[in-house]
């Protein structure tokens, strides 16, 4: 599925949102991270030819944008692994007199007026794919590390 059949296949007002949430995302997002498809979602992900040694084999995802149910879901991977952007996430929406609707690094909404669409960008703006490589790759070594100590 492309990115224009799964939109396509969206409520007129589902697809009105992800198309502006999209935009944002797409004009913010630094440079090398690339667009696709995986599964029901659009994700922007480091490519497997820069980052191949991921945890599962596919590429790593920096942000995701979905539809699962009744409302979209802007899945904020880069957040999740940093408190600090989370509490700008936070204190953006706050200030903009959204309320934040977030589970770990997942952002519901039901319409993009939902969003700080101002903070989302600065969010997804945040982090180069370089710096966020490292990050992914330091965080495997730790996590090869503890469970090294739990077998002794």
């Amino acid at each position: 599925m492309t990115v224009a059949e799964f939109l396509a296949g969206l409520p007129a007002e589902r697809r009105a949102a992800l198309h502006e949430v999209r935009a944002v995302i797409r004009k913010r997002l630094p440079a090398g991270y690339r667009e696709e498809m995986a599964g029901k979602a659009i994700v922007w992900v480091v490519p497997l030819s820069v980052y191949p040694d991921t945890y599962n084999g596919h590429a790593l995802w920096y942000v995701g944008l979905a539809s699962p149910k009744s409302y979209a879901s802007l899945h904020m991977v880069m957040a999740y692994m940093n408190d600090g952007l989370t509490k700008r996430l936070e204190d953006g929406f706050k200030k903009a007199g959204k309320k934040l609707r977030m589970g770990k690094g997942c952002v519901n909404f039901d319409s993009a007026d939902d969003l700080a669409l101002d903070v989302i960008g600065d969010v997804v703006a945040a982090v180069p794919m370089e710096k966020y490589v490292a990050v992914a790759k330091q965080s495997r070594e730790d996590r090869k590390k503890v469970k090294k100590v739990k077998k002794v």
